[in-house]
């Protein structure tokens, strides 16, 4: 149990408060008694967990305590509280809400990749029993302007401020979810020369 996979854990638990915390100012808003505390402390876990994913990730590298299970628990800490807050953000509630709403396609856009990319993953693995994820830097902008995305709406900024960093966010998206079916592709070409080989 490293330190950067204390700090994982740390966010994940975060994620349910973020989302209480969340769900209780847009009830309290549809009352006509919104606490703004409430939508301010929701900003500040989710800017906490956000960040604290560059923290974890750093240390990991500096300090050598890179571990296999940090390298299942990192992303997925990053997609529990991202696809959250998408969702959240997104939902078009009977009564309104205190935050702009996101245009469906970036929930859409976001979700899919991921799936595409989980089933890919579990065939690759089936059909070769080794999967090698490799990070690239057009996925880390898409998760980095989705974050930009989902902290100004939460920090309700009109909607102009947050217009470019939201069609950056599903721009990158839809970069990354193209290059990382490649990859996946390659992995299995690979597997595929080598079998008869083997």
């Amino acid at each position: 149990m490293t330190l950067p996979n204390k700090i994982t854990i740390a966010r994940i638990l975060l994620i349910p408060i973020f989302v209480w915390l969340a769900l209780d100012y847009i009830r309290d808003y549809q009352k006509d008694q919104e606490q703004e505390w409430e939508r301010v402390l929701a900003f500040t876990i989710f800017a906490v967990a956000a960040i604290s994913d560059g923290v974890d990730g750093y240390i990991a590298r500096r300090y050598h305590q890179k571990s296999e299970l940090g390298t299942f628990l990192d992303p997925l800490a990053d997609k529990a509280l991202l696809i959250s807050a998408l969702i959240l953000l997104s939902i078009r509630f009977k009564d309104g809400t205190p935050f702009d709403q996101l245009p469906l396609w970036l929930p859409v856009l976001v979700i899919s990749r991921d799936m595409i990319l989980l089933g890919g993953t579990i065939l690759i693995h089936m059909l070769s029993g080794h999967v090698t994820a490799r990070p690239r830097l057009v996925g880390k902008c898409a998760t980095f302007f989705q974050m930009i995305t989902l902290g100004w709406v939460l920090l309700r900024v009109d909607r102009p401020s947050y217009e470019w960093p939201l069609y950056a966010a599903g721009f990158f998206t839809l970069i990354s979810g193209i290059w990382y079916i490649f990859d996946g592709v390659k992995q299995l070409s690979i597997h595929e020369q080598k079998t008869p080989a083997a």
